[in-house]
């Protein structure tokens, strides 16, 4: 028997020495797998999210993501849809056959949304929400924990802990940019974090560059860093008219430029020895 020293016991390589690899609907993410994860921050409309996932899918795209539950910061901006955005996702899953990964910010909204998603997105605001970790750690479906706006690498890896302490064990951790003293982007993109959890944790690492930096611009280049860090995926926002998006539209790529930019990544992805599912 081997004492683990880290205040983590379950994510740490020392309880589990080896890449856990999760499999969502056929599609894998973790160790040599590789995830390209798009689609709207919003879901809007039928069209909207139907139009986004054929472009996901046209472009080689794993997994179709959107927000039927959006946290905002002022009360006044767009929402979401709720469970009629599910539906909404459902049914473009359904033409598809791309997994959904959609956000999670009450729990009371767990249920409706477990009928709908295969991955449940926690999103940074929320990272450090003990009740909710808890609770999507009882549940039966993969978890998206994204790192918290001003969260340490230690305490983003604790909250994953109370996730695998209730039982789930297929955590995917999301590396989107924190809160530093630079306004040159939105947030301050920590490539450095994905060796350093790899290192110490067994879970798949995946980067957000669009939150990182909230610039459309710098979503290639910065994916290409996260890939050739050793990345595990990426989570890019694409809409089919980001001058039209209702949530996040300067960060946002058209589906033409977001078709350029995965060839771009796949191109990477390959050479690192991953393989996109």
């Amino acid at each position: 028997m081997v004492a683990i020293l880290k205040p983590y016991k379950l994510v740490s390589r020392e309880f589990h020495p080896h890449d856990t690899v999760i499999d969502v609907r056929g599609k894998k993410i973790g160790g040599r797998h590789f995830a390209l994860i798009a689609g709207p921050c919003s879901i809007e409309t039928e069209d909207q999210v139907m139009t986004a996932a054929r472009a996901v899918k046209s472009a080689g795209g794993s997994m179709l993501r959107g927000g039927a539950f959006k946290p905002r910061s002022s009360p006044y901006a767009f929402q979401g849809l709720g469970l009629d955005g599910l539906k909404m996702m459902a049914a473009a899953r359904d033409e598809t056959g791309l997994p959904i990964v959609t956000e999670l910010l009450d729990p009371r909204d767990l249920e409706g949304l477990l009928a709908y998603a295969d991955v449940v997105q926690i999103g940074a605001r929320n990272m450090q929400n003990f009740q909710l970790l808890s609770e999507v750690g009882r549940c039966a479906k993969p978890v998206l924990l994204k790192r918290g706006l001003s969260a340490t690498i230690e305490e983003w890896l604790m909250a994953a802990e109370y996730i695998l302490k209730e039982g789930n064990r297929e955590v995917i951790l999301c590396e989107r940019g924190i809160r530093t003293f630079e306004t040159a982007t939105r947030n301050t993109f920590d490539v450095s974090a994905v060796p350093v959890v790899q290192l110490a944790c067994h879970l798949p690492v995946i980067v957000d560059p669009s939150h990182a930096t909230g610039r459309r611009d710098l979503v290639l280049p910065l994916s290409l860093a996260g890939i050739a860090a050793g990345a595990n995926g990426v989570l890019v926002e694409m809409h089919p008219n980001p001058e039209l998006a209702l949530c996040d539209g300067p960060q946002s790529l058209s589906p033409v430029a977001f078709a350029e930019y995965s060839g771009r990544a796949r191109e990477l992805v390959e050479w690192t020895g991953k393989e996109i599912s």
